[in-house]
């Protein structure tokens, strides 16, 4: 770390609370992603339609949050979406 004023320690300790948290939110958002495909190339359709719910929510807060792009965010929904109805019918 270069400066040393109290202002930059602030952020430095701000950043690296920020750092852990956005971890553990895309810990979960990619845990939650890989959930959700494994259930649906296993065709447990129940068991992807009370994922999706839940996945959508937590794609919506980290795409709110900034940390991922919302066009991401939609191209996630909008896919997983996709693969549950096609497994569905």
């Amino acid at each position: 770390m270069a400066k040393r004023t109290k202002s930059a320690l602030k952020a430095n300790r701000q950043n690296i609370r920020r750092r852990e948290h956005n971890r553990t939110l895309r810990s979960k958002l990619r845990t939650a992603l890989k959930a959700i495909r494994a259930s649906l190339d296993a065709k447990d359709v129940p068991a992807a339609k009370a994922a999706l719910s839940q996945t959508v929510s937590l794609v919506d807060k980290i795409a709110t949050k900034g940390m991922i792009h919302s066009n991401t965010a939609g191209r996630y929904k909008s896919r997983l979406s996709a693969r549950l109805q096609k497994a569905s019918a």
